[in-house]
């Protein structure tokens, strides 16, 4: 009958017996640590997460950058509106005729498109 407790014991014994080397020597040996797995976890991350976030991040800073008065932007909070004023910090938005908030740069979503507001959803 096959004994599966005492496999790994034979894969080890044959390795070490093969002309007097430890059995990980080898590029198998090399690139089984790990070293080669944490690099390789850390290059995962940085294509999948960390280089998408900073591209966003840096076309966030461009649109806030390139804001001018008059265009028609989003906040954070889901309220549209038109510049009319500018500072360093924060942007002055009419949401209606006569009536102007002030917001932080940094909450601008983006910029709207078109003249006209966004269509109320539909009514269920």
């Amino acid at each position: 009958m096959f004994d599966w407790l005492n496999t790994g014991v034979a894969w080890a014994m044959t390795g070490a017996s093969k002309g007097g080397e430890d059995g990980g020597g080898g590029l198998g040996g090399l690139l089984s640590g790990p070293i080669p797995m944490l690099v390789l976890m850390f290059v995962i991350f940085y294509f999948l997460l960390i280089r998408p976030q900073q591209k966003k991040a840096k076309a966030h800073k461009e649109l806030l950058a390139n804001l001018r008065k008059g265009d028609k932007v989003l906040t954070n909070g889901g309220i549209y509106g038109r510049i009319t004023g500018l500072d360093d910090t924060t942007l002055t938005i009419e949401i209606a005729p006569q009536v102007r908030i002030k917001v932080s740069r940094g909450h601008v979503a983006g910029v709207a498109g078109g003249d006209t507001p966004p269509p109320p959803p539909p009514k269920k």
